[in-house]
């Protein structure tokens, strides 16, 4: 069987990609067209993650790559390519999309929902009649803070903390309406937020936490002339909404690949299968604000409104929707149905501190080596365990 994938140079698709190619003699990677290095960046990403030097020199004859217009009908190819494409594929991995959390609807939604509605198009032009693996986002559980989202649960009734989780829900909407008008299977990978503890690199794709960091220093930077209300320490106070008993699930990008690629192996039922990729332990938010005081050099106050009188570094990070509404969840993500089929194995390492300072760490080089294996429990229990 031939697979397909999109968004094989992002922060999770090379890590799928790194599955596939072990699981698949070859692999269509179907990307952004204009770009003209993926290979160069595929390869460069297996040899800053230690990969054998033979497995990168042989990766230009497995790989093959289409350069695609994912928003526009047939991909953006010629009748004759996207009918040549779509018949020589029997599944189609798609993990391409924008996670932009300050990004408007509009914006997302020609990425995130009519990207979807074309990959889907490709699916239904195949005579092999490809299985669709759609990597959606287990946030498409929206705003509902406290509580059990479970896999099968797709409701916008909560609302959603920004534009990218409407996006990723009006992406599943569209799946579950093509599933059932065409008969046909998809199996939908709800992933947590994704970390690594490999030390950021010029040549790696950024993950989520990289991200806010960044914006955190961008907004403590232009602020920095009119901070006001500093601490004993010197350090600007920095009032955010959150919950001190709140968690967020922070899930190894490596694992959640593995995961998911373990999972396309089963049968699927016919209609659409969803799973929740998540950690078996969640993360306290308090971890979490530790870590962002050691990045950028503020103090952060959890507190249970915004405050009336923001600072200007305050009302900064007001303008970045995504960035600090997940401090005051304390909501869990039901795994049972991954759980079930994988046992034990689905069991993630642990993620702690230590584990997400080290892929925050300004460091020159990337260690020689794969990034080391870790295997004991993380902090706050998600879920009790059977």
């Amino acid at each position: 069987m031939h697979v397909a994938l999109t968004g094989a140079t992002g922060f999770l698709g090379l890590r799928l990609l790194r599955g596939l190619l072990a699981a698949h003699r070859s692999v269509t990677v179907l990307v952004h067209a204009g770009s003209g290095d993926a290979l160069r960046r595929i390869t460069r990403f297996f040899e800053l993650t230690g990969s054998p030097q033979a497995f990168t020199a042989g990766l230009s004859d497995r790989l093959r790559v289409v350069e695609t217009e994912l928003e526009r009908p047939r991909l953006g190819l010629s009748g004759r390519a996207f009918a040549q494409l779509a018949d020589g594929l029997g599944a189609i991995w798609h993990s391409a999309g924008s996670i932009n959390l300050e990004g408007d609807l509009p914006e997302l939604r020609r990425t995130n929902v009519e990207g979807t509605r074309r990959v889907l198009e490709l699916a239904a032009a195949g005579r092999g009649r490809p299985v669709v693996h759609h990597v959606s986002t287990a946030f498409v559980a929206g705003g509902r803070r406290e509580g059990v989202a479970y896999e099968d649960e797709l409701d916008g009734a909560y609302g959603f903390e920004n534009a990218y989780e409407h996006s990723k829900y009006e992406a599943e909407q569209l799946i579950h309406t093509w599933s059932r008008e065409h008969a046909r299977p998809v199996v939908v990978l709800r992933p947590s937020i994704l970390v690594t503890d490999l030390p950021p690199h010029p040549e790696l794709p950024s993950h989520p936490l990289q991200v806010v960091e960044r914006i955190m220093r961008d907004a403590h930077r232009t602020a920095a002339a009119t901070v006001r209300g500093e601490r004993d320490d010197g350090r600007p106070r920095v009032r955010l909404v959150g919950h001190p008993h709140g968690r967020l699930n922070l899930v190894q990008v490596e694992h959640a690949a593995e995961v998911m690629v373990r999972l396309a192996d089963r049968t699927p039922s016919g209609g659409v299968d969803t799973y929740h990729v998540v950690h078996d332990r969640d993360v306290p938010v308090p971890t979490v604000v530790t870590l962002l005081e050691e990045l950028v050099p503020v103090s952060i106050e959890l507190v249970a409104a915004e405050p009336d009188d923001p600072s200007a570094l305050e009302s900064l990070l007001e303008f970045y929707p995504g960035l600090t509404a997940y401090l005051a969840h304390r909501r869990r993500f039901d795994d049972t149905r991954v759980r079930t089929l994988l046992g034990p194995s689905a069991t993630s390492g642990r993620v702690d501190l230590g584990y997400l300072r080290s892929g925050l760490a300004g460091r020159e080089r990337v260690p020689a080596g794969p990034p080391p294996t870790v295997g004991c429990p993380a902090d706050v229990p998600s879920a009790p365990r059977p």
